[in-house]
């Protein structure tokens, strides 16, 4: 049986986001796993109000800001994933890691 480790990178900085998947791409190619990616999702424009005191009515003007996304995927080289998982990453960044368990075609459940 494969694993799929798909990995999603958030952030609102687009710079910094864009460079750790770039090289965390080249870095899981060299080590020879297959890669695909990275899938970037459209940008997410958030708006948060703010409030002068803790009951409604003064309000500051709205925090408005972008969340960028991107997408990759690790096919089987467990070991790979484990390490990518493992690593540091810049605060500004937010990454989930879900696993697949991927069955051959013709698999039955026993």
């Amino acid at each position: 049986m494969t694993f799929v480790t798909k990995l999603t990178f958030q952030s609102g900085d687009k710079a910094v986001l864009d460079r750790v998947v770039d090289n965390l791409k080249s870095l899981i190619e060299k080590k020879g796993a297959e890669c695909r990616g990275p899938h970037a999702d459209q940008p997410e424009r958030t708006s948060v109000p703010q409030y002068r005191t803790l009951q409604p009515g003064d309000q500051f003007p709205a925090w408005n800001y972008t969340v960028y996304t991107r997408r990759l995927e690790i096919h089987g080289a467990d070991q790979i994933a484990r390490q990518v998982s493992e690593r540091d990453y810049p605060d500004s960044v937010h990454i989930e890691i879900e696993l697949e368990q991927k069955k051959p075609l013709g698999h039955r459940r026993n």
